[in-house]
């Protein structure tokens, strides 16, 4: 099974403060969803509680919520205790989602980092914003090459972003 981390950045590598995305970017967000959708999604807990009511479960989505806390349930997703765990959950057949080829880690920085070493790929895309954030993407170090680069674009929020696959 592939393995894929996606996120959003500013060059300061910040990707989220007081657990929520600091910018509207309409276009990354299509960008996700059209990525994630009929994958399962491996988030962690405090991803799960920073979506907005409305989109939890995120639909067409097996989500997978890693947290410590042995007693956490809620309806339209499931627990695991780990990130290994997750990505065994994601890798087997479920009656919601058939299996596919690429599970999504979408979150927080806590668990890309703990992801990091199972990843196949990244989907990062670069927003050209400075904001103070309080969780940070991890570093993308040299056993990764740019294997797609969208090129800067415009958004219709104002601000300029580009997307950039990575692999390895």
């Amino acid at each position: 099974m592939n393995v894929g981390l996606i996120w959003a950045q500013t060059p300061d590598c910040v990707i989220g403060a007081d657990n929520a995305i600091p910018w509207r970017l309409p276009e990354d967000t299509a960008h996700f969803k059209a990525a994630t959708l009929g994958h399962p999604v491996v988030m962690g807990r405090k991803t799960w509680i920073s979506l907005p009511p409305r989109f939890r479960p995120l639909v067409g989505r097996r989500n997978i919520v890693v947290t410590r806390d042995p007693e956490w349930a809620t309806e339209g997703a499931e627990r695991a205790g780990s990130i290994a765990e997750a990505l065994e959950l994601a890798a087997a057949s479920s009656p919601r989602a058939a299996p596919t080829g690429t599970a999504w880690v979408i979150g927080g920085g806590e668990i890309y980092r703990a992801a990091l070493e199972h990843a196949t790929m990244l989907s990062v895309t670069e927003v050209e914003a400075t904001v103070d954030g309080d969780v940070y993407a991890p570093a993308v170090d040299a056993s990764w090459t740019v294997s797609e680069d969208t090129g800067w674009q415009s958004s219709t929020s104002g601000l300029r972003y580009r997307i950039r696959r990575y692999t390895r």
